[in-house]
């Protein structure tokens, strides 16, 4: 493993060869099949429980484990979370999806040592206008600071260009989540955030291979963690949406490694 000779609060952050490479895509296929399984099954009155159960289900008939379960207790093979619950949203079977719901499923296989992260916003049915504004901005931002990743740009660059969609439809992009390496390690360096100012922060370099996942909220950037320690909502209860995309930085640009397999856009 080599290392990039710039420090994040004095940590290292892993420059991946095509070993790294090759891990990954194989664990971000699985992550984007698992979301693309379970598509269909994303409908009013199914509960957040069987969706999770039915994630796991996948995984684990594809050689993956679910890195999410016994992470710091977590004791889910998903997080889902709903309306306005911004992120770790816990599958439960009382929570049933009803028509015009927006729910974020977030998976993270992992598959021989590799972890591969992604997550989606879905509709249930017909949603409201703002709503599905919502998603379809969530989904813009993410791919407008992957465009911006390539060698000798930066990690200020990916947030404020985030940050600039989400503006501009009159949204704000939560500050207490970024998004964050990820390989061998789940939550390695750099982080990444989905706010800031072009030409600032860790200069990329090939190699890197993090998360970019911002969430957008109708209201106000700021959250508060529920007393189960993981649910986190909006302040302000307004919607939430969010998508996430596991990538690297390759010699003239950047390789998402949990596209989907369904017809783009998704949103």
């Amino acid at each position: 493993m080599r290392y990039s000779t710039q420090l994040e609060h004095g940590k290292k952050i892993p420059l991946h060869d095509e070993e790294g490479f090759v891990g990954m895509r194989a664990a971000g296929r699985i992550a984007a099949d698992t979301l693309d399984y379970i598509t269909p099954f994303v409908k009013p009155g199914v509960s957040t429980a069987k969706l999770d159960a039915l994630c796991e289900e996948f995984m684990r008939a594809a050689g993956a484990i679910p890195g999410t379960i016994d992470y710091h207790g977590y004791k889910h093979a998903s997080c889902i979370s709903v309306n306005h619950v911004v992120t770790h949203g816990i599958p439960s079977e009382t929570k049933i999806l009803k028509v015009g719901d927006i729910l974020n499923i977030d998976v993270t296989p992992k598959f021989q040592g590799w972890f591969g992260d992604t997550s989606r916003t879905f509709k249930v049915g017909a949603v409201s206008i703002l709503a599905n504004r919502l998603v379809n901005t969530a989904y813009d931002a993410m791919m407008a600071g992957i465009h911006t990743v390539r060698p000798g740009a930066t990690l200020g660059d990916v947030g404020a260009a985030i940050e600039a969609v989400a503006k501009a439809q009159g949204f704000s992009s939560v500050r207490d989540f970024c998004g964050h390496g990820v390989g061998q390690v789940f939550h390695d360096t750099p982080q990444v955030l989905h706010y800031g100012r072009a030409g600032t922060g860790i200069v990329l370099e090939p190699g890197m291979i993090f998360t970019i996942e911002p969430m957008l909220n109708v209201g106000s950037y700021q959250v508060k963690v529920l007393p189960d320690k993981w649910t986190t909502v909006t302040k302000d209860r307004s919607l939430s949406a969010q998508f996430e995309h596991s990538l690297a930085v390759t010699e003239t640009g950047f390789e998402i490694f949990t596209l989907t397999g369904l017809p783009e856009p998704l949103v």
